[in-house]
């Protein structure tokens, strides 16, 4: 190949950085978010610190982005076939990408948080205690538990197969957090029911044992009665 200069490699960059903006609507989300969070930083007069952070955590996500882009590209170039290898390595390349999200949403949320005025605090802690709050809380829980546990055996995908069951354990939270905010039978024995035409679903479909089921299930309802047994009073 001939060698570049470091102005066509600059183009070369910039080519691809446009190209994955009009080809991939995650990037853009992305962009978007960061300018928002980061227009937001300017509004308030973050300390430089805090700016630092901010731009670390945005521009890590984006070159997730860009480093998932490549890899699916250039798997799609060289593999016209289904290859199981080649799957291992675009879902590790979306996790990555899933990952870095994750550490931003973290990092923005401990820079601003200690910008929160007085009566944003005490809302902020009144929402802590509210039953929506809990069941996200609950549910983002129990899928770490699931794929923690899916990770540990080694067996099947978070959707489709392997122990415990994700779907199981998603219908055993939703089931515990509605017989806890409604402190009533009649919605609880619905909600139970709604779980067990899942947990049914699962296994009519073959595609988790019922071991499995079981299993994922009291994943779901221990982990959100836990939560809720500590943080939520029913009134």
């Amino acid at each position: 190949m001939k060698s570049r200069s470091l102005l066509q490699s600059f183009n070369y960059a910039i080519d691809g950085l446009i190209y994955v903006l009009r080809t991939q609507k995650n990037m853009r989300i992305h962009l978007a978010a960061a300018a928002v969070v980061l227009g937001l930083a300017l509004y308030l007069r973050l300390d430089t610190w805090s700016f630092i952070a901010l731009i670390f955590a945005s521009g890590l996500v984006m070159v997730a982005e860009l480093i998932n882009t490549a890899v699916e590209s250039t798997i799609d170039l060289v593999t016209t076939t289904y290859d199981p290898m080649a799957e291992i390595a675009k879902n590790v390349a979306a996790g990555a990408v899933l990952l870095a999200s994750i550490t931003a949403v973290l990092i923005g949320y401990l820079v601003f948080f200690s910008r929160l005025n007085t009566w944003s605090l005490v809302a902020l802690q009144k929402a802590r205690q509210a039953p929506i709050h809990l069941t996200l809380i609950s549910l983002l829980i129990v899928l770490i538990a699931v794929i923690a546990a899916k990770a540990w055996i080694g067996g099947g995908s978070f959707l489709r197969g392997g122990w415990p069951s994700g779907h199981s354990a998603l219908a055993g939270a939703l089931f515990t957090a509605i017989a806890f905010i409604s402190n009533s039978p009649a919605v609880a024995a619905l909600g139970l029911a709604l779980a067990l035409l899942v947990f049914h679903s699962r296994m009519d479909a073959g595609i988790h044992s019922t071991l499995e089921i079981v299993s994922g299930g009291l994943i779901g309802i221990l982990v959100t009665m836990l939560i809720f047994q500590v943080f939520y009073v029913v009134r």
